[in-house]
């Protein structure tokens, strides 16, 4: 099992930068050893991905996303993060993280998939406005 928890979503100006934050914790699993990601859904639409992380700290991002959105870990902490600058409205949306308990080591577009996924948290909200 692996509980994920989210935190930091709140509203921001179009522009403007915002950190999510997951907090990571399993009873049978190494956390610093997990896939990780990050997923949005914008009321009405179906959800998307954003970005993953690996155990090695390798990076996926969603073309929307990429250049604008970092993700990263602090495997100390068990912590997984989410940095969002130049926000845009259509960064609106419930934020969730997840985890995949399958793999630790990920590279490439697949690993957006959020088939791959078997842990989700509860989500965290987002706005954006102008």
């Amino acid at each position: 099992q692996v509980q994920l928890v989210e935190s930091g979503g709140t509203s921001a100006q179009a522009g403007g930068s915002l950190r999510l934050s997951c907090s990571v914790s399993s009873s049978t699993h190494m956390v610093g050893g997990l896939h990780l990601g990050w997923f949005r859904q914008a009321q009405g639409k179906e959800r998307e991905e954003v970005a993953s992380i690996d155990s090695r700290h390798n990076t996926e991002y969603a073309d929307s996303v990429k250049g604008r959105f970092t993700a990263s870990r602090d495997n100390a902490k068990n912590i997984l993060y989410l940095q969002m600058n130049s926000l845009k409205l259509e960064d609106t949306a419930m934020y969730y993280c997840a985890a995949d308990s399958r793999r630790n080591y990920c590279r490439g577009a697949f690993c957006l998939g959020s088939s791959l996924f078997d842990y989700w948290g509860q989500g965290t909200q987002v706005t954006v406005s102008s």
